[in-house]
């Protein structure tokens, strides 16, 4: 391959690295905004969601137009496909973020019930993965996936955590059910976040030794 092939290469994963660090940044502020009720935030969240789906499309053609104008193989090929794993996983955490910043104007004026059920732990955890899973990818380093079937259970046991403390606010007083579902909803998109950054995981983890894994 050609000192200029590896070159692009190089441009698409920072590319793509802050791509992902964009749509982290959409999950993140869309947890701030619904931990503070904070309508503003939310609205910057909701703003950004073209700018994303703008990134995705350029960077997909971007890899496209890699693997056609130049034939890679072995690593430089599992590097292109392993861009556009992230690429799709970024793009469905970003949306997540602009589905949970829709809504705060749902909750407005509503006070938190029982310190937000460990949600805020939860986004805590979630965030940390996605963000140990994109350094990965950034600098190839697989000692930042070290635990994450772990995690990622942590995880799961969180959402089930919450949704049967959310199940107990509502029998015990009807007012609370408003909020209690959206407690529930809130915790299967970071469930699902974590998700996706487990399947980054697997997909550096691909990238860089050639073996596949599952994380469970």
């Amino acid at each position: 391959m050609t000192d200029k092939f590896h070159s692009e290469l190089k441009d698409l994963k920072k590319e793509v690295t802050g791509m992902a660090r964009f749509a982290l940044s959409m999950l993140k502020d869309s947890q701030d905004a619904f931990s503070n009720q904070d309508s503003t935030l939310a609205a910057t969240v909701l703003s950004r969601k073209d700018q994303l789906r703008e990134m995705t499309v350029a960077l997909e053609e971007n890899c496209y137009q890699l693997i056609a104008l130049n034939q890679p193989v072995a690593k430089d090929m599992r590097i292109i496909v392993c861009s556009l794993k992230i690429i799709a996983a970024s793009e469905r955490i970003g949306r997540y973020g602009k589905s949970t910043a829709k809504i705060i104007k749902e909750i407005s004026g509503k006070p938190h019930i029982a310190n937000m059920m460990s949600i805020p732990l939860m986004s805590e955890y979630v965030l940390t993965m996605i963000e140990d899973a994109i350094n990965a990818y950034e600098t190839e380093d697989l000692k930042k996936l070290e635990g994450f079937s772990a995690r990622d259970d942590a995880i799961d046991t969180l959402r089930h955590s919450i949704f049967r403390e959310a199940i107990t606010f509502m029998m015990e007083n009807p007012k609370n059910i408003t909020l209690a579902t959206y407690y529930i909803i809130i915790a299967r998109y970071l469930e699902r976040c974590a998700d996706h950054a487990c399947k980054m995981a697997e997909n550096v983890h691909y990238m860089e030794t050639g073996e596949r894994i599952e994380i469970k």
